[in-house]
């Protein structure tokens, strides 16, 4: 007889507190009930990115509503759950307490199953979320914190093939719109303004082409603006419309040639392993650039494989690939107890070294 289990999801590791719920019948298509997510844009704007004491302040705040409207919205009690699964890391510690100790409050309330979800593995299973994809597929996670390339083999076991050795994509963006003075989050900022601009005016590096394998480096790139920025301003006494317009615009096509190539290059490692069906997924904040997407399907499309990105909501931190991490988790047989922690460093590939450095709390990435 088919199982059908239901998950409450929380999501705090950033600036976006959520809650949702997911239900799968097994051999089926998961299902979205719920999906409730409250930003924190207004609250960290004025100082130019998250402050963590804020964001883990207006979580414990926020985690009891959300979780009310999740089940609302879905037309569930607590009684109808099978579980609650909560990230436990990486990210923002604060943050991060905060979802763990609501999740642990309404476990130990209800008795119902507690499941502890690796932010990252949240992202890099939402392929199989959204489109239902077969093990194993090649991801790209590009977000504003991380940026790596991983062959997903299970639920919980992932081979990293490269990562960036210092900034994300999301946090140059992010660095890029200040330096430009324009709004946060830096990503669809920077995306809307790049549409005016001409891409070859300003000519920035594409960090690692020149070296072989899948690492990437971008915060060369966002230091070549800046003193790109600082010579127009030195010889206009200013910066107008049009030279803002075309920064972007430079900057994001060396972003996209750069994950373009490093994508080819991992999609390559992947296709010797012999993938029945190949599938290239890509997940995350930065994910939502519509360049990127076009250039990774095209990437794709030279090599013969799927190309699968979710839809933009998913993209961005939220709960529904918290819970639907947590489902997959619990129908295999894992759950946490009450010394479940929280975890502000947890790399998905536990085998290989660290791109970022380690150190008294764990690798970094």
């Amino acid at each position: 007889m088919a199982q059908t289990l239901t998950i409450l999801g929380l999501e705090s590791s950033c600036d976006d507190t959520a809650a949702a719920v997911v239900r799968q019948t097994d051999g089926e298509m998961a299902q979205v009930l719920s999906s409730v997510v409250y930003g924190q844009t207004d609250l960290h704007s004025a100082f130019g990115g998250v402050v963590p004491e804020i964001a883990a302040r207006a979580h414990a705040e926020k985690l009891d509503i959300c979780v009310r409207q999740a089940l609302d919205e879905a037309g569930v009690r607590l009684s109808d759950l099978d579980g609650i699964a909560v990230t436990a890391g990486p990210g923002l510690i604060g943050g991060v307490l905060s979802g763990v100790m609501c999740a642990k409050g309404l476990s130990t309330a209800s008795g119902l199953p507690l499941i502890g979800v690796n932010h990252l593995a949240g992202h890099a299973l939402t392929p199989r979320l959204t489109d239902g994809i077969g093990f194993p597929y090649l991801m790209l996670l590009v977000s504003g914190g991380h940026c790596q390339y991983l062959i997903a083999h299970g639920p919980e076991e992932f081979t990293r093939l490269g990562g960036t050795i210092d900034d994300a994509p999301g946090e140059a963006f992010d660095k890029t719109a200040r330096l430009l003075g324009l709004p946060q989050p830096g990503g669809p900022s920077v995306e809307a303004h790049s549409h005016g601009g001409d891409p070859d005016r300003f000519r920035f590096p594409r960090p690692l082409l020149d070296k072989p394998g899948c690492n990437l480096s971008f915060s060369g790139l966002k230091t070549a603006l800046m003193r790109m920025r600082d010579q127009i301003v030195a010889e206009k006494g200013g910066l107008t419309r049009q030279d803002r317009a075309d920064l972007c615009a430079g900057f994001q096509a060396a972003i996209v040639e750069t994950l373009a190539e490093k994508t080819r290059r991992a999609l390559q490692l992947y296709m010797e392993r012999n993938p029945p069906e190949p599938v290239v997924a890509v997940a995350g904040g930065v994910a939502a650039n519509a360049a990127i997407r076009a250039a990774l399907e095209s990437v794709c499309a030279e090599q013969g494989a799927r190309f699968t990105a979710p839809p933009h909501h998913l993209c961005t931190d939220n709960a529904a690939m918290i819970a639907y991490a947590g489902l997959e988790r619990f129908r295999a047989g894992a759950q946490d107890g009450t010394d479940l922690t929280a975890r502000p460093r947890w790399p998905l590939d536990q085998s290989s070294p660290a791109l970022l450095g380690s150190g008294k709390k764990g690798a970094k990435a």
